[in-house]
């Protein structure tokens, strides 16, 4: 994965983004990831993983209009950029690898 390793709270993140699309801000972002894991985000490990993920090139951000519903506040707006699509499909071949060297023997519980 040379240099492109994606923790998996960022896989998630970025996943994330992709999904909302043109609606991926911070909010939505965080309700989104919670709906689908079932896991509560906090808004701190959300930004810590944004920053993270734009100091890497992986996502791009840029502020919306102010609006009077958020007070004259802008919201930050955010894409995976091209080095984060390659970052998502490098770590989807590497499961999809390792998944498929599994022997499904090794798959199969044990009863009791």
């Amino acid at each position: 994965m040379k240099g492109t390793y994606l923790g998996e709270f960022q896989e998630i993140v970025l996943l994330t983004i992709l999904v909302l699309d043109e609606n991926a801000y911070g909010v939505s972002i965080q309700e989104e990831i919670g709906e689908r894991t079932g896991r509560a985000v906090s808004r701190g490990a959300l930004h810590t993983a944004l920053t993270r993920l734009e100091e890497k090139g992986f996502i791009q951000s840029e502020y919306g209009g102010a609006t009077a519903e958020r007070g004259g506040r802008r919201k930050r707006f955010y894409q995976v950029t091209n080095l984060g699509k390659n970052a998502l499909e490098e770590a989807k071949t590497l499961r999809e690898d390792l998944w498929s060297s599994v022997p499904k023997v090794a798959l199969q519980k044990v009863q009791g």
